[in-house]
């Protein structure tokens, strides 16, 4: 049930970033001929009104596509309606709408989250253990999603964001140097020792950590602290993915392990979400921003990258030679759809239940 709650709120997320990018161009009167989504063949199709709505095959995103240049439609190339030629504004509404639409999205979640859940008491000792992966220390020495760590060297590590900074700053601190941690594993007190592996002088262990965030939950006081936790949260939130995408740019072979595919975002969704609707409402806030921050990057096929290429147009005062823009894009679907399929079966390959049928 938690992984299907994940799958879930990851369709949602994706409808609502394109439905951004159909409702910014339909209320302009800007001609739109499909909203699907998923990529490749259509597995359920109707049209209505001249949109063809589908759900394809591939669960990598969606789109929205327009009618441009399809003279068999009965559409001349010069028809005001069409996209390419509305100004320029207008069009990067539509395709900015997509990202605006994540962050709203990401922003009311958080707001529901505090009005109709409640407020986290004062988190809890120690530091959760959300992810792990299995060819890095943590594994190897036994530590396992879900996991709370409580103290290092006997020291506590204490709560909240203070903690999770205590225990990193530790690691990094101790390449190949043996260290003792106090762990609770389904209600049991563990004492383990894990070895950083050394890069480049830091110590790494490959798991990814957050708080521990208590479970009990309490009313708002008023509207007020209702947004004030909304808006911390939601500004933390885009603050580490932001630095996140930061240190692939500039850190990209420490890093470059850390990215994850479609099938380890529902293993962590899954598992944020046997935390119950707080997790789950957690999950759906941190991969709609997630979302939003990726299709901002001026890459082919994201929405950045053809902001980008109507910017270029602004300032040349026409577009860039169709090619060019053909080779564009065609190359950027090469890499993210290359992309996609690694992380799948390196994701696959890592969840627990594969690793047990290959005997590891």
């Amino acid at each position: 049930m938690n992984v299907l709650a994940s799958l879930v709120v990851l369709g949602i997320l994706i409808l609502f970033h394109e439905a951004g990018h159909f409702f910014a161009a339909t209320s302009q009167g800007i001609r739109v001929n499909g909203f699907s989504i998923g990529f490749g063949p259509a597995l359920i199709k109707h049209e209505y009104k001249g949109v063809t709505y589908a759900l394809r095959a591939l669960p990598l995103g969606g789109y929205v596509s327009f009618p441009e240049n399809e003279t068999q439609a009965g559409i001349e190339e010069n028809d005001p309606d069409l996209l390419q030629n509305r100004p320029i504004p207008q069009r990067l509404l539509v395709i900015s709408a997509g990202v605006i639409a994540n962050l709203l999205l990401a922003w009311f979640v958080l707001i529901g989250q505090a009005a109709f859940i409640g407020l986290p008491n004062q988190p809890e000792p120690g530091v959760l253990v959300v992810s792990v992966q299995s060819d890095e220390a943590a594994a190897a020495s036994g530590i396992g999603a879900g996991d709370q760590i409580l103290s290092i060297n006997g020291v506590p590590l204490g709560q909240g964001q203070e903690a999770v900074q205590n225990l990193v700053e530790a690691i990094k601190a101790a390449p190949q140097i043996p260290l003792k941690l106090e762990k609770i594993e389904e209600d049991k007190k563990i004492t383990l020792t894990i070895t950083p592996t050394e890069r480049e002088g830091i110590g790494k262990i490959g798991a990814q950590l957050q708080a521990n965030i208590s479970k009990s939950m309490r009313p708002p006081k008023d509207l007020l602290e209702v947004f004030e936790h909304a808006d911390s949260q939601f500004l933390e939130l885009l603050n580490s993915t932001i630095n996140g995408y930061k240190g692939l740019i500039t850190e990209f072979k420490n890093t470059a392990k850390q990215i994850s595919g479609p099938v380890k975002i529902v293993e962590i969704g899954a598992q944020l979400s046997g935390q119950g609707s707080s997790g789950l409402a957690l999950f759906a806030a941190l991969i709609s921003i997630n979302l939003a921050v990726l299709n901002a990057l001026p890459l082919p096929l994201l929405d950045g990258g053809q902001l980008m290429l109507v910017l270029i147009e602004g300032i040349r005062g026409k577009p860039l030679p169709e090619r060019i823009q053909l080779a564009f894009m065609q190359s950027g679907f090469l890499l993210i759809l290359g992309i996609s399929i690694l992380l799948i079966i390196r994701d696959t390959s890592q969840l627990s239940i594969i690793q047990e049928l290959l005997g590891h």
